[in-house]
């Protein structure tokens, strides 16, 4: 049986380019085969920043212009694990709109594929991207909540969001 992944604090960001967005296939851990954007935990003595910097130059190759970064969601995804234990990831996102490089292929992240953000692959996506993502690709900023069940594999529950006029850079 797979090991369920418990994570805490974490970064997620989406490569945008005009109305397209780069999403890949998880290989591996929470998501795994399923289209998302790039990111993964905060290492001790690390900013959300420098987290994204760190996993999008992992994940994809490229580098992110930080003057290029929108943080534009808090989501708090509340995990019921098949043990019936729970734990909270809080996850920050963000949008980039400049790098340097050719996104590929790596390891943790398969088939870098730009989509359309007004035709996302939701069936092959998280159960809850398809709440939240439409508001951040709208230019919304959001704070949210999220329910999911063992490896995250099903909704729990209808989504919490809330729309925010902005976020305060950490």
């Amino acid at each position: 049986m797979p090991i369920e992944k418990v994570l805490t604090n974490a970064v997620l960001c989406f490569l945008v380019d005009g109305s397209r967005v780069l999403l890949a296939r998880k290989a591996k851990k929470i998501g795994q085969g399923c289209w998302n954007g790039y990111g993964g935990g905060i290492n001790k003595n690390e900013t959300e920043v420098q987290a994204v910097w760190r996993e999008l130059k992992e994940e994809s190759g490229v580098e992110i212009e930080l003057s290029s970064l929108e943080k534009v969601a808090i989501v708090d995804f509340f995990n019921t694990k098949s043990d019936g234990k729970t734990f909270t990831c809080k996850v920050h996102v963000y949008l980039a709109s400049n790098w340097k490089g050719v996104p590929r292929e790596t390891e943790e992240m398969l088939c870098p594929t730009w989509f359309n953000v007004n035709n996302l692959p939701f069936e092959e996506m998280m159960p809850s991207d398809k709440e939240w993502l439409p508001h951040i690709f709208k230019k919304e900023k959001i704070i949210a909540k999220a329910f999911l069940g063992p490896f995250q594999r099903e909704s729990l529950k209808k989504m919490k969001i809330k729309i925010m006029r902005n976020f305060s850079q950490k």
